[in-house]
């Protein structure tokens, strides 16, 4: 998919997606019709041009590149990106992460302080009902065409559907479950009941992908369903008030037995394999085999403000040199607390902090030299060349949405809940990621040190500002309570517990006044 999102994506980004699909969940985006649908839908080969579309909703912003002609009105285009926003959402809201701009609430994010009318979460909101809302048109226009072909692209498309609404009751709790185009308001659905729809999704769509590890990089198969499962699962006690840690074991074991592995191929010779994760050339050199589902970037053919050029160029800042990370310079924004750094264990090469002039501790939120900065993400290639995009604007770094490794530590966690696996297995899987952050054994560890705190801590080590860091804390009870405290949650200095209500975010005001079907969530 990255090779078709270098060729196809720019005029793609034109194709008609009907005016009516984008009522789905109510948002208000900008209307990209150019092509007719009888120009897309001709024939398999076009269908999956358009195909490319769907998935590109997870990675750009408009019909221009990087700013110009939006998919949605009433936001900065480069702010509206969805991994961006998963940034913002799920790391800046927590221990992880710390942002020095001023932008109107942004700090509230990590402040824990925002509010029904926050432009972030109305971001995310409706990025992810226009995701919906694409593979919603996708999916009906592909169904009129009988090659046996375009059954596994529109799994793939319902796979991307039931991704978005992972997102959305995670975020978000109850929201409208659209799966047609149609020109009414929809009304609002229960989280349990787009929780069993994405379970009926998956369980009934996994069969229709391409077996693992057959399809093109960038494309889901089979696997990528079970592991959407598996993490599912592992949050159903949460989100439905049932546990489901017997499933979350068992889709966690056959992504496990797939043709995926942990990438331990340290191309650039510095030590570690866990870099070459984050590297400009992780489409290629050896990285891919762990990436289960990704967001794909090239600085040339899919640009944008979002993605991996945010998560590179914020990070920069203070003493740092932008060329050592491949791009031509630093937007000093983001930093991480001293609640991450303190979780680092001395030799654990995940560890990837610069300390030149940051201090450990935070005093000054907005001055980007208080907090240690993240070298996790470079635009630099394994072999040094920076990305293809020359000015150094735009990063090639594609982004892990789901990966084994998170797998791994799904199956520990589900086991350590009573969910029926072998914990010497867990161990097993947990010391695998440890051997490569640390090089060697030193920092394996023993049956009896596996509990679900150390479990958290592991995720913070290995998955921290890849999306996942409020979810989790949510799972644990941690998220808004005083039982885990970092520096200035709830704007305070020290960290203070917050009203429960925040373990969701708001459905957006302007949502709320366009759908009279729709009911605030509690608290805002």
């Amino acid at each position: 998919m990255k090779n078709i999102l270098k060729n196809i994506i720019l005029p793609l980004t034109v194709i008609l997606f009907a005016v009516s699909c984008h009522d789905d969940l109510d948002q208000s985006p900008i209307d990209p019709d150019s092509f007719t649908e009888e120009d897309v839908f001709a024939n398999a080969e076009e269908a999956k041009s358009a195909l490319a579309k769907v998935y590109a909703s997870l990675a750009l912003t408009g019909q221009e590149g990087p700013a110009g002609q939006p998919d949605l009105s009433n936001i900065d285009e480069g702010f509206s990106q969805f991994t961006r926003m998963l940034f913002n959402l799920n790391e800046l809201t927590t221990d992880n992460a710390v942002v020095a701009w001023g932008d109107a609430g942004l700090q509230d994010l990590h402040g824990m302080y925002w509010t029904a009318s926050n432009d972030f979460t109305d971001a995310m909101y409706n990025r992810l009902a226009q995701t919906v809302s694409f593979a919603n048109s996708f999916i009906e226009n592909a169904s009129n065409l009988s090659d046996a072909v375009v059954t596994e692209y529109i799994a793939e498309a319902r796979f991307i559907r039931a991704y978005s609404y992972y997102n959305l009751i995670d975020l978000y709790g109850d929201v409208p479950l659209v799966t047609q185009i149609a020109t009414t308001l929809p009304s609002q659905s229960t989280r349990q009941e787009v929780f069993n729809f994405i379970e009926s999704e998956l369980l009934d769509i996994q069969n229709s992908l391409a077996s693992s590890g057959s399809n093109e990089y960038g494309r889901v198969d089979e696997v990528a369903a079970w592991a959407l499962l598996s993490k599912l699962y592992l949050n159903a006690e949460v989100w439905t008030e049932t546990s489901r840690y017997n499933e979350a074991v068992t889709y966690s074991e056959a992504v496990i037995s797939s043709s995926y592995s942990i990438n331990t191929t340290d191309v650039n010779g510095n030590g570690s394999a866990y870099d070459e994760l984050f590297l400009a050339d992780n489409d290629t050199n050896g990285a891919q085999n762990e990436f289960i589902f990704t967001a794909n970037f090239d600085g040339l053919n899919s640009q944008t403000y979002g993605g991996s050029t945010f998560l590179v160029h914020a990070a920069i800042g203070g003493s740092m040199d932008a060329s050592a990370y491949g791009v031509n310079g630093g937007w000093a924004g983001n930093r991480t607390t001293s609640a991450l750094v303190n979780k680092m264990g001395s030799g654990d090469s995940r560890a990837m902090f610069y300390t030149d002039g940051q201090s450990l501790e935070i005093s000054d939120i907005t001055s980007f030299t208080d907090g240690y900065a993240i070298t996790k993400f470079s635009n630099l290639t394994s072999q040094g060349v920076q990305g293809v995009d020359a000015s150094g604007n735009f990063a090639d770094t594609d982004l892990p949405l789901i990966r084994l490794a998170e797998i791994y530590l799904n199956y520990a966690e589900a086991t350590l809940r009573g969910g029926g696996g072998s914990s010497t297995t867990a161990v097993s899987l947990i010391n695998e990621l440890r051997e490569r952050a640390y090089g060697d054994t030193s920092g394996n560890i023993t049956e009896a040190d596996l509990t679900l705190d150390f479990v958290l801590d592991e995720r913070a080590r290995e998955l921290y500002w890849e999306g996942q860091r409020r979810t989790d804390l949510v799972r644990y009870n941690y998220f808004t309570t005083n039982s885990y405290l970092w520096p200035f949650k709830g704007n305070s200095a020290n960290g203070t517990s917050v009203s429960d209500f925040r373990n969701l975010f708001p459905i957006p005001s302007n949502t709320l006044l366009s759908n009279p079907n729709l009911t605030q969530n509690t608290g805002y």
